[in-house]
């Protein structure tokens, strides 16, 4: 029977963490490990069907809280009921100390903490982040980062072992066939067209891109603008949209299970992001062989490929649609070797992460 692997996160919808997580899930040997999932929400995630039928378990506590008892008694019952793991992997970025001091609590041997970000949002939050953030190295016995920039934001100096945010670069491969399907499928004729994946929300500096949109089309009138993905900051994004009447070059594509596709079908891929621990769909993005223009705020490690141009947020948004418009004779080319080379291609690094966990001896859970 496999070890099981208790996987601590917010939620199982598909966002570049997700996704990860996914990877490896599934391409691990899962007759040695199995992995199953501790979530901080009550409604279903998008991937939490596929995760059944791959034979992981679903676990539910409230969102989390440093100040409710209610969430501390969740979590304390949780591990009372549930002592067979030996082995947790916590994903919530500062506030994982909450959830490892539990579980060190109720002598979980093996706890892990997993930086996905090199800053956080400068909201009400914060200051309560940053404290969380000073005590992780005490409940966590392993330290782990998409990158080094977020490892060393997170850890303060503390040794941590970066695992790769690994794609199945096979998938993203791009085929000329793929892309004219898909652009007929979204309407696109002979558009030059931009894409930006991402959930709605701060970090993604989602307003900054449809400025920028507005700006290309001043030089392209007949450019088009993909949007994928979902948030709380949707509804006012839609609402700029209207109010540069700019809605009729603008699709909202919510939630995907095609993202390989939509990148096929695309000429440019813009993430100015206001920070990033790493960013899967940058890497993806490349995997496509699609030019890409990046925030000078994404790590540098996140260009494994001679497609990325980095560009500082503090020059205007026309200066970054001529940029954009610069790449619309560009070739795609076959970049899968320099994903692999890169380190990212999922089938070699899931083997790694699959003999990590069993080094650490979970307990066989029948």
């Amino acid at each position: 029977m496999p070890i099981r692997v208790l996987q601590i996160v917010t939620t199982m919808n598909r966002g570049g963490l997700e996704t990860m997580l996914m990877n490896y899930y599934r391409h691990i040997d899962r007759s040695k490990v199995q992995f199953d999932f501790l979530v901080h929400r009550q409604e279903e995630g998008d991937y939490e069907k596929e995760i059944l039928s791959l034979g992981g378990k679903i676990y539910r506590v409230p969102a989390l809280n440093p100040f409710s008892l209610g969430y501390y008694k969740s979590l304390n019952l949780f591990f009372d009921e549930h002592n067979e793991y030996n082995i947790v992997h916590c994903h919530l970025d500062c506030m994982s100390a909450i959830p490892l001091s539990v579980a060190k609590k109720h002598g979980v041997a093996h706890r892990f903490a997993h930086a996905h970000n090199k800053s956080q949002d400068k909201d009400l939050k914060y200051p309560i982040k940053l404290l969380c953030k000073r005590l992780i190295p005490f409940f966590a016995n392993d330290l782990f980062a998409c990158g080094k920039e977020a490892g060393a934001w997170m850890f303060n100096g503390r040794v941590f072992t970066v695992i790769n945010n690994a794609i199945d670069a096979s998938r993203f491969i791009f085929i000329e066939s793929m892309r004219h399907i898909k652009r007929e499928e979204l309407n696109l004729n002979e558009s030059f067209t931009v894409c930006h994946v991402g959930r709605f929300n701060p970090q993604k500096n989602h307003s900054f891109i449809i400025d920028v949109f507005n700006q290309l089309l001043k030089i392209e009138p007949q450019a088009k603008l993909l949007l994928v993905g979902n948030g709380d900051g949707l509804s006012a994004i839609k609402e700029k949209v209207n109010s540069f009447n700019i809605e009729k070059s603008v699709q909202f594509l919510g939630v995907r299970s095609d993202i390989s596709e939509l990148l096929m079908a695309a000429d440019a891929f813009i993430f100015p992001s206001l920070y990033e621990g790493l960013g899967i769909v940058g890497i993806e993005a490349q995997a496509s062989g699609l030019p890409c223009f990046f925030s000078d705020r994404v790590p540098k490690e996140c260009k494994v490929t001679d497609d990325v141009v980095f560009i500082s947020l503090e020059k205007s948004p026309s200066y970054w649609a001529e940029q954009i418009y610069k790449c619309r004779q560009h070739r795609r080319s076959n970049n899968y070797e320099h994903i692999k080379n890169a380190g990212y291609d999922i089938c070699n690094k899931a083997e790694w992460l699959e003999d990590f966990y069993l080094s650490r001896g979970g307990f066989i859970v029948e």
